[in-house]
């Protein structure tokens, strides 16, 4: 591994505190590695269980059920990496080290499970693809928890985080419409497997480089060094306990037990439904640009209403959007491109205004415990968003094979509406569960604000402004 450049001699302004206002060049630096994890996250998540179900010609129950299986190795992974990252302690940081160790799993996993070779067929290929899915996951897992704390990490100030997450929610995003360009490619080609080892080789290749620049040039706070959890058992006892976190552990394992199908569906809506395979790319595309369009208007509704009410609000707009999809039918371009873009809408909201009410979480459990565990933290969410997607993926995988899916052709009516169903139904009635929970949450600014000026006094620092 690369050495990195020592915490106190790295040329990016330090972290800040309650008080200040976080330089925008840090934060570009810091979201920089995104663009090709959500360029490779959205292409695994959207098109690898088509592509292995109508090219490889895998059974959807198989891919289903290697997806769902591989998150119960998350159960073990993504703590295992959230409290040794919280208890690293080096000269580099304890987050830094992790990002540069992630370069090399992320790039070879990524090319491998897109590459499968031509003379494995039945469970050989199988196999393979099970064990290159969990490897992709579990390399993801060691860059994502590991840098998703470091940005709840640089700095304190209640509505700045949601302007870190915000620009790291548009750069994922730039990184998933740039994905969509791969997508077209795969779609496209006469020979997708050829055209899947180039794309993966040079996407591979261009984030291994921003992750290690990303790794080089970051700051992390000293003050935060070897305060992590004594014992992994103890680290995320403390999360469960925290009553404000077991409820967005709650509410996001119902949210993506929904949001998980969108995705995984929509290249067969596109195809076996509306019957426009060629534009499925630009209902996407709709969706992408909506949610990074109004991103600059949700940071100060936020501030208006509250990031609870506005967090809230856009995960029932987005059920009611998907909702809508139940209409669909062959040719209903405009209804897709109308509900994707009002779906889009609200999806940014919740992309930015969520991690940024993890970190004040994560604030109260220093609170109580004296200690920061946002590693812990971040693998309990991470673990619970990717639990809660495999076990769709299981059902959804399942579903197509039991209603009588045939890849490449028309669909019989149970398929059409069991894809349907998943796709819309499914979707509102677990966004709307999430949204009534959410509405319970208590941790709002006012409260913040009093439990960081008993922090800053504790840590002997002025007074939050």
């Amino acid at each position: 591994m690369a050495a990195l450049p020592e915490a106190q001699i790295t040329a990016e302004a330090p972290p800040a505190s309650a008080q200040d206002r976080l330089p925008l060049g840090v934060i570009l630096t810091y979201v920089t590695p995104t663009i090709g994890v959500g360029f490779m996250f959205l292409l695994v998540n959207l098109y690898l269980m088509k592509f292995s179900t109508d090219v490889l010609l895998v059974a959807p129950a198989a891919m289903g059920t290697i997806f769902g299986i591989s998150r119960i190795w998350d159960a073990i992974s993504d703590p295992v990496v959230g409290y040794v990252s919280d208890r690293t302690n080096s000269r580099w940081g304890r987050r830094r080290p992790w990002l540069a160790a992630s370069v090399l799993p992320i790039g070879i996993a990524f090319v491998l499970v897109w590459t499968p070779p031509a003379s494995l067929t039945g469970g050989a290929l199988v196999g393979w693809m099970a064990l290159m899915i969990f490897g992709f996951y579990t390399a993801m897992t060691i860059f994502i928890v590991p840098h998703t704390s470091l940005g709840a990490e640089l700095t304190e100030n209640y509505h700045d985080r949601t302007r870190i997450f915000g620009v790291r929610h548009v750069t994922w995003t730039v990184g998933s419409l740039l994905a969509l360009v791969g997508l077209a490619a795969l779609n496209g080609s006469d020979e997708p497997r050829v055209t899947a080892l180039w794309l993966a080789v040079g996407v591979g290749a261009l984030t291994g480089v921003s992750i290690l620049w990303a790794a080089a040039r970051m700051r992390e706070r000293s003050d935060y060094q070897g305060r992590g959890g004594a014992n992994p058992y103890a680290s995320f006892r403390d999360v469960i306990r925290n009553p404000h976190a077991r409820l967005l552990l709650i509410v996001f394992l119902i949210e993506n037990l929904g949001g998980a199908t969108i995705a995984i569906l929509t290249p067969y809506v596109g195809q076996y439904i509306v019957g426009t395979p060629e534009k499925t790319p630009l209902y996407i595309l709709s969706y992408m640009v909506a949610s990074i369009v109004f991103i600059p208007i949700w940071l100060p509704l936020s501030r208006r209403f509250g990031k609870r009410n506005m967090w809230a609000f856009s995960m029932l707009l987005t059920g009611i959007a998907f909702g809508g999809m139940f209409f669909l039918e062959t040719g209903s371009v405009g209804l897709i491109y109308a509900m994707a873009t009002l779906a889009g809408t609200a999806a940014g909201c919740g992309a930015m205004v969520g991690p940024s009410i993890q970190a004040d979480v994560i604030d109260f459990d220093e609170y109580e415990t004296g200690e920061r565990k946002e590693g812990a933290y971040f693998a309990a969410w991470n673990f619970v968003f990717k639990s809660a997607t495999g076990v769709t993926l299981m059902l959804t995988g399942w579903v197509l094979q039991f209603s009588g899916f045939a890849p490449n052709q028309e669909q019989t009516e149970s398929a059409r509406f069991a894809i349907l169903f998943l796709y819309s139904i499914f979707p509102l009635g677990c966004y709307a569960i999430g949204t009534a929970l959410f509405l319970t949450f208590k941790l709002d600014e006012k409260e913040h604000a009093r439990i960081r000026s008993v922090l800053d006094e504790r840590n002997g620092r002025a007074p939050s402004a």
